[in-house]
């Protein structure tokens, strides 16, 4: 009566509940595929199948089986989405876009590295014309500096 109870109360996991079947309290699917989120096991299923994931997850230590079941479905999500390059078409675009800004990152540096080279020579520049007016040599002449 006890297990009848508790069975109508509980709500199935989104694997049996898309495969159409009883979830019974030992469902090794119902901890990693809760009935809240269906497409994540739709996705799973399409791409591997329930079995195979099952039985995979059943050959996996307890401690490991939910990052197991998360890298399975995240794979899953990316095949359904690019169904030839899935996870390694992201990894590869996300690849490119950082060379991208890594490359645009050092043609700043370099940028930033120039125009403080100028300041420096500029800086330079206007100290030796101060210390030429300090002499008293040209005193009262206006002398522009060069800024870039």
């Amino acid at each position: 009566m006890t297990k009848t109870l508790y069975m109508s109360n509980y709500t199935r996991c989104a694997a049996c509940r898309y495969l159409r079947r009883r979830c019974c309290e030992d469902c090794t699917l119902a901890p990693f595929f809760p009935s809240t989120n269906p497409t994540r096991f739709a996705h799973v299923h399409r791409i591997f199948g329930a079995s195979n994931v099952s039985r995979m997850l059943q050959q996996i230590p307890e401690e490991q089986r939910s990052e197991a079941a998360d890298a399975i479905a995240l794979e899953a999500f990316w095949r359904v989405q690019d169904p030839v390059y899935g996870s390694a078409g992201v990894i590869s675009a996300l690849q490119t876009e950082i060379s991208g800004a890594q490359r645009e990152l050092a043609e700043t540096q370099a940028r930033v590295a120039v125009y403080a080279a100028r300041a420096r020579s500029a800086n330079a520049q206007v100290s030796a014309d101060e210390e030429r007016l300090g002499d008293g040599a040209g005193a009262g002449v206006y002398l522009p500096s060069n800024h870039p």
